[in-house]
């Protein structure tokens, strides 16, 4: 029997939230948005599926919108504004952080006052910013500086929790030394399971932090509905990133097409099982597949409920470790530049 909640770590031990969380980037950050009512109709049917008591995670960012604006947030203000009673039955973790107008990390004081308050601008009041985490580490100020302003934003009643993103387990301790960390967001699913990837996890799971799993189903890759670039339109994001370029495309589709085997043998489809397959790796792991559509939401929340079998996660094991992923996890530029594993 698998558990569909679990509770949050760090200083947020005390919230109950959906063992399947809901990442919310894909909604804005495009060409043209998704419409309101078929994003609201997705966050809804993903908080409405959940047990009395228990929250939906959602997860967002300062940053994610054209031109990186605040359109993801302002979406949601637009939500919890025509659905207040769901304010209450949602844990919003919000990265930022950044820069304005760019991706390099800046954890002064003053940035991050300057990022929480847009973020908290943007949502209007509308509901509270329950976890706030920098987009990336910043290199050039020791974790333990970063930690220490941060809890001063919430001693300022800005946020109530801290979360980290993309950060070395080393990182991880580090900054939970100064203050308890509530989660910590990483790529994980069965194309991107590194062995930095296995150490935090460990760690966070020895830490009592949450991991907040993005791209579970490898960005709609591992699903098996992506037979060729040509599923994709032409301004798909996804086109510039490394693994779905021609020279690596074909070779990666071999992981697809072995895992959809042992999918179809459970009766559950190929994004259900790397859903349930990330959820298994541990009691704090809260996969954030992301969904702009109510029908595929429903269907990724699901994989709460899908128990693997000690045979079945040994099975996909062996898949994983079988198949060398051809392609960076984003474009094809060194992961230091993109600032990874801080």
């Amino acid at each position: 029997m698998v558990n569909t909640i679990i509770k949050l770590g760090g200083t947020a031990s005390n919230v109950t939230v959906g063992k399947i969380g809901h990442g919310l980037m894909l909604m804005t950050w495009k060409a043209v948005p998704s419409p309101d009512e078929e994003c609201f109709e997705a966050i809804k049917a993903g908080v409405d599926s959940l047990p009395e008591g228990a929250k939906m995670f959602l997860n967002s960012g300062e940053f994610y919108g054209p031109n990186l604006s605040t359109a993801n947030l302002e979406m949601l203000a637009r939500f919890f504004s025509k659905y207040p009673e769901y304010a209450d039955r949602t844990f919003l973790s919000v990265k930022g952080g950044l820069k304005p107008g760019g991706f390099e990390p800046d954890a002064s004081l003053e940035n991050l006052r300057r990022s929480v308050d847009n973020i908290n601008a943007a949502l209007k009041g509308t509901k509270k910013l329950d976890l706030f985490e920098m987009a990336r580490v910043d290199r050039k100020v020791p974790i333990e500086d970063a930690i220490k302003n941060m809890t001063i934003l919430i001693k300022e009643g800005k946020f109530d929790h801290i979360g980290m993103s993309e950060c070395r387990a080393e990182t991880l301790r580090r900054a939970n030394s100064v203050h308890p960390i509530t989660a910590v967001e990483i790529e994980v699913s069965p194309w991107s399971y590194e062995e930095e990837t296995k150490n935090v996890i460990a760690t966070a799971e020895e830490l009592n932090v949450s991991v907040a799993a993005y791209s579970p189903i490898g960005r709609g890759f591992l699903t098996g509905q992506i037979k060729s670039l040509d599923d994709l339109p032409k301004d798909d994001l996804r086109r510039h990133f490394d693994r779905f370029k021609p020279e690596n495309f074909q070779h990666n589709l071999a992981l697809v097409e072995d895992l959809t085997k042992v999918a179809e043998r459970r009766k559950i489809t190929p994004a259900q099982l790397c859903i349930a397959w990330v959820a298994s790796l541990g009691p704090h792991m809260v996969p954030i597949p992301g969904s702009s559509h109510k029908k595929r939401t429903l269907e990724n929340l699901h994989a709460a409920e899908v128990d693997l079998s000690e045979k079945d996660r040994e099975e996909i094991g062996k898949i994983i470790a079988s198949h060398e992923v051809k392609g960076k996890r984003y474009q094809d530029v060194p992961d230091e530049v993109l600032n990874l594993w801080g």
